[in-house]
């Protein structure tokens, strides 16, 4: 048995890869996948681990672990874009997280090589990729969950805009 890492652990993570998107200002951006329908972006992933990619374009999802590498800072509250109220920020997907990672469910359109052409993007552009992931509907969709304060005001998500609160 393992004890869980205590708070002066530190881990240290390299970049596989970069996400490449038509998005060069935080502000303007998506701020969900849902609002970034149809927006094409590549992932150009490290050469030395391309072999990883093997039988990936069999899946029609895939999940980006990525460094939200343009926040600045945390903060354990947060007024979210889609709600006036000041929320917890573990109950937000806001960027100003203790830990500056993102994930995003995207489109798999295409495997060339060492790039993925993705879809549904809205990740700023040159953004460090960290994981990639299979999005298994099986495993990763619990429709009829529970959503808290975003209940009513997630279908808002398509229309709303990032600004650059969270920079």
């Amino acid at each position: 048995m393992h004890d869980a890492p205590g708070p002066a652990t530190a881990f240290t993570y390299m970049p596989i890869g970069t996400i490449h998107s038509p998005f060069t200002d935080i502000a303007g951006m998506p701020i969900q996948p849902s609002g970034a329908r149809g927006v094409r972006g590549t992932v150009e992933l490290r050469s030395d681990l391309c072999g990883g990619l093997a039988d990936l374009d069999g899946f029609s999802r895939i999940i980006l672990l990525y460094a939200l590498h343009q926040s600045t800072g945390s903060s354990l509250t947060v007024t979210p874009f889609l709600d006036p109220t000041p929320r917890g920020i573990f109950a937000t997907r806001s960027p100003a997280r203790p830990n500056a990672i993102g994930l995003s469910v995207v489109r798999l359109a295409g495997v060339d090589g060492c790039v993925l052409t993705i879809e549904d993007v809205d990740i700023l552009d040159g953004t460090p990729l960290l994981d990639i992931k299979p999005y298994v509907p099986a495993f990763d969709a619990y429709p009829g969950e529970r959503c808290g304060w975003l209940e009513h005001v997630a279908r808002n998500a398509q229309n709303t805009r990032s600004d650059d609160r969270f920079r």
